[in-house]
């Protein structure tokens, strides 16, 4: 059913822009005794399509469910979750827009000095391992009430993983939690067959079959016995190693933690992936396979609902702490989203995960008649500052077989070995920024998604390159070569340095034919595993010869879900089984990034280490100068 079963109903638009009920009074005055849902977050409760409560709650309402939120609540106290009574049908909780670990601590676990998600950006209003607090105190204030997990953290947590904050491999949260159901990647259309179902008087954790969810079980005999793809085709389902297996800090545990890792990955696309079943002691976690994408129609239709676009009014400036709104929203107020998913499937990234490696798509006219609302709000100053997402210039399938069979388990469509298969077409993307650029009162369309440069390389017409630079770029584009030594590129899936060069050399002149100055600021990654101190030392010259130093560098952060962590924890390259370099120490991980920023005085002192370690003193008065 690839429309979406329960979701492929008529989606009714909501009869109000009313926020929705965050209050007792909010209930009476609209008339509802009790709420069939309330969604506990995370996040500040802003009300527009980038935060998955305002599109979620949206849906439901649209659905004929009543839906309240309470956001950022008080976890030290039972009552903060007792606001607005228990729900009819289930507590649908999320994190936020983050892991709240990668909210609360930076890459080299450092407590963040603010979270964009609150009220004026102040940390401190989000716990540590939301979904498991939230559901203890849930569990307290309403015993037997049915909780439903969803977001971010429950997506890339939903099978044992690799907790870099714990340094210990952890079960899946669905256990850890003990929340009934858990909905991984993006919700839609799990969700409304979830809530229909719950309406017709099922228990959460008796729900079986819904894509997109894991369940839980101790008892052997329920487990499903059959696994069917969606072209029909009947296979067992897989049982991946058991945590007890992958969580032994043995070599052999390890190595069962790199193949279950494969297994999961090579089992993501919602067309061809099988049921997986996880063991923990006495328990089993029970993954369906991943929901359908959106279709354009379903896509266009959750982003049109009558969002209000701002953060709810209680963030609104308070005189007596000057707090003021929710930063996130800024971010992304005048920017759309034009796609999800994304083919890429860089090694560090979790999207593969999270949306798939599908891409959904919206149409020209739902992303017309969005940026022609937002030329009628009093605050829009003539720019949008985005058409994107994950990746901006995806705007369809890698190729035409994905439509019938998926992505290919075991084959990336680009990276460094990019699928001769791959269509390289950027034709529909450039005829919808043509019609973006034309609204009136729009200024500029910028692109500030990433730009997958080998894939805009590889296109023979140059219509969309030039069209980039012409028109949607303000003085400078962020690009993400990532590194220069095609060893650790590899190990990113990423084009090889040679491309990114071949890149910078076509931006360079077609910006000189434009008689444009705009430039490129390249992300980089500093200790990925695969990179050892020679890679570190062979950015730093390429960055020496080029005469740019970044400012900013992003270390390695193995957060959960993606290739790279479990490459962090295993100190495998879970592909081939061989062993690789890890910079796990935070010494080295400094001296690393001291390389990349050889220029700063206060790594001098580093980068000699550095040099002296991989016998290379020679290089000091090359990077460092006479001083």
């Amino acid at each position: 059913m690839e429309n979406g079963g329960a979701y492929k109903k008529v989606c009714k638009k909501s009869s109000t822009s009313q926020f929705l009920c965050v209050s007792q009074s909010d209930m009476k005055e609209r008339g509802i005794e009790q709420l069939d849902f309330v969604f506990v977050s995370g996040d500040g409760y802003v009300d527009h399509p980038s935060f998955a409560v305002a599109i979620l709650g949206r849906l439901l309402e649209s659905h004929g469910f009543t839906v309240g939120v309470i956001a950022q609540p008080d976890w030290t106290k039972v009552e903060s979750f007792q606001v607005l009574g228990q729900p009819r049908l289930a507590f649908l909780v999320s994190s936020g827009a983050m892991d709240s670990m990668v909210s609360n601590y930076t890459a080299n676990n450092k407590p963040r000095g603010e979270d964009v998600y609150a009220h004026g950006g102040e940390k401190g209003h989000r716990p540590d391992r939301a979904l498991i607090t939230y559901c203890t105190k849930i569990r307290q204030a309403y015993k037997g009430v049915d909780i439903l997990i969803g977001g971010i953290e429950a997506s890339l947590r939903r099978t044992s993983h690799y907790d870099y904050w714990s340094n210990t491999v952890r079960r899946s949260i669905l256990l850890d939690s003990k929340a009934d159901l858990l909905m991984y990647g993006m919700g839609e259309h799990a969700i409304i067959e979830i809530a229909e179902r719950l309406k017709n008087g099922e228990r959460a954790g008796q729900i079986r079959g819904v894509r997109g969810t894991c369940w839980r079980t101790g008892r052997e005999e329920e487990l499903p016995s059959v696994s069917i793809d969606a072209n029909g085709k009947r296979s067992n389902p897989i049982f991946l190693p058991s945590f007890e297996e992958i969580s032994a800090n043995t070599e052999q545990g390890k190595e069962s933690f790199a193949k279950s890792f494969i297994i999961q990955e090579q089992n993501t696309d919602a067309i061809s992936a099988r049921i997986l079943i996880e063991q923990s002691d006495s328990r089993f976690v029970v993954q369906e396979p991943p929901a359908f994408p959106l279709t354009t129609e379903e896509f266009d239709k959750v982003m049109d609902f009558p969002y209000t676009r701002r953060w709810h009014p209680m963030y609104d400036k308070n005189a007596s702490n000057g707090k003021n709104g929710i930063p996130a929203l800024q971010e992304v107020l005048f920017s759309l989203t034009s796609v999800r998913g994304c083919f890429g499937a860089c090694s560090f990234c979790a999207i593969t995960f999270h949306q798939g490696r599908r891409i959904q798509a919206r149409s020209h006219e739902s992303l017309i008649r969005e940026a022609t609302e937002l030329t009628k709000r009093p605050d829009f100053k003539g720019y949008i500052h985005d058409v994107g997402g994950p990746t901006a210039n995806f705007r369809q399938d890698a190729c035409e077989k994905q439509k019938k069979f998926g992505a290919c388990p075991n084959r990336d469509c680009l990276g460094t070995h990019p699928c001769p298969n791959l269509k390289v077409d950027h034709s529909d993307y450039v005829a919808l920024l043509g019609k973006l650029r034309k609204i009136p009162n729009v200024k500029k369309v910028f692109i500030r998604s990433g730009i997958r440069f080998d894939y805009l390389i590889m296109d023979k017409n140059k219509t969309f390159f030039n069209d980039l630079c012409a028109h949607h770029i303000s003085g400078q584009l962020k690009v993400a070569p990532e590194h220069v030594s095609d060893k650790v590129l590899d190990y990113m899936r990423k084009s090889t340095h040679g491309v990114y060069e071949k890149f910078t050399s076509e931006y360079t002149e077609i910006n000189r034919k434009l008689n444009k100055k705009q430039y490129l600021v390249p992300y980089l990654i500093a200790s990925h595993p695969g990179a050892d101190l020679n890679d570190a030392l062979q950015q730093a010259l390429y960055l020496k010869k080029t005469g740019f130093v970044p400012d900013q560098v992003q270390d390695f952060y193995p957060t959960p879900g993606s290739l790279s962590t479990a490459m962090y924890y295993t100190e495998l390259d879970p592909r081939t089984m061989k062993k690789i370099h890890v910079a796990k120490g935070a010494h080295e991980r400094r001296l690393q990034r001291a390389l990349l920023q050889f220029n700063r005085p206060e790594n001098r002192k580093l980068v000699i280490e550095a040099l002296e370690q991989i016998g290379r003193k020679d290089l000091i008065g090359k990077l460092l100068g006479s001083r």
